[in-house]
């Protein structure tokens, strides 16, 4: 009975903790559908203006919509947050008005993703470049990055935390077609994958120009807002919503445990199983 009574516990126990670690991985998944806001849409309102180079670039937070109207042949910038551990996804929307429904021709769009150092970051999903055809007047663009790691090597092109850069512009269209006016859409989401892709080490600070700068200027009480200006003029990324990640935590220490505590649940009971049910009597050692 003893034995049985040590099995259940122990089988108890281990289906608590692994529970609480699925827990963690659901609240993971969770996060990764967009959260409506309070007028019952998904994105909340966000910038009406694009910037036209990375120094001018319009700020926004995961989660908002920043509309633009520009010309065709423009180049329209956007910058947002991403932290270790997110997956960031950009969509974007391209609509032209009636009156520009005659069109010469096809139209192709593009969007692309740089990181803080403006290296230009590759796509592992969705479609970043389609054509408009010259009787079509929307098109839409998605551009999935890799998770975004805490630390990598110099020399190593991974996606690290900081400002991430959204670039949409022409880049195929007859010269008669170019200066037509479009209405533009952005949207940014940044999906937890939780500690799946954690490494062992952090950056010193994340990778948003002027940083450095702007924690310096904060302790002499000229620090920036966020999405305000730097002092050499280029737009500061908002932080996310938290702040950005220590480095340290992450739920495989959950994994961790929990799977510590089960093998030492285990080696009890491998033990107790194994030794002998009964001692001898120290009378039977007799004469």
């Amino acid at each position: 009975m003893r034995i049985t009574a040590l099995l259940t516990r122990s089988l108890l126990t281990g289906a608590l903790l692994f529970g609480t670690a699925l827990g963690t991985a659901g609240a993971a998944v969770a996060d990764e559908t967009p959260t409506p806001t309070a007028d019952g849409s998904e994105s909340a309102a966000g910038p009406t203006e694009a910037g036209t180079s990375f120094r001018t670039a319009a700020a926004f937070k995961p989660g908002q919509r920043a509309t633009a109207e520009a010309s065709t042949g423009d180049y329209l910038y956007w910058v947002f947050p991403a932290d270790a551990g997110q997956r960031p996804t950009v969509n974007a929307t391209v609509t032209l008005p009636e009156s520009a429904a005659g069109r010469k021709g096809a139209v192709t769009w593009q969007v692309d993703v740089y990181d803080g150092l403006r290296r230009r970051q590759p796509c592992v999903n969705g479609a970043q470049t389609r054509a408009v055809a010259s009787d079509a007047n929307t098109v839409a663009l998605r551009c999935t990055l890799r998770t975004v790691r805490a630390w990598a090597e110099p020399w190593a092109n991974d996606p690290l935390p900081g400002s991430y850069y959204v670039r949409l512009t022409v880049v195929n269209a007859q010269e008669e077609d170019l200066g037509l006016p479009v209405r533009t859409e952005i949207e940014a989401s940044t999906a937890d994958k939780g500690g799946a892709y954690a490494v062992g080490g952090k950056l010193a600070a994340p990778l948003v120009p002027g940083v450095a700068d702007a924690s310096t200027d904060t302790g002499s009480g000229n620090g920036t807002d966020d999405g305000e200006n730097g002092d050499d003029g280029t737009v500061l990324a908002s932080e996310p919503e938290d702040g950005w990640a220590s480095g340290w935590w992450t739920d495989r220490w959950i994994w961790t445990v929990a799977g510590g505590v089960l093998g030492a649940l285990a080696g009890i009971a491998g033990y107790t199983l194994a030794r002998p049910s009964r001692r001898p009597s120290t009378g039977s050692y007799g004469a």
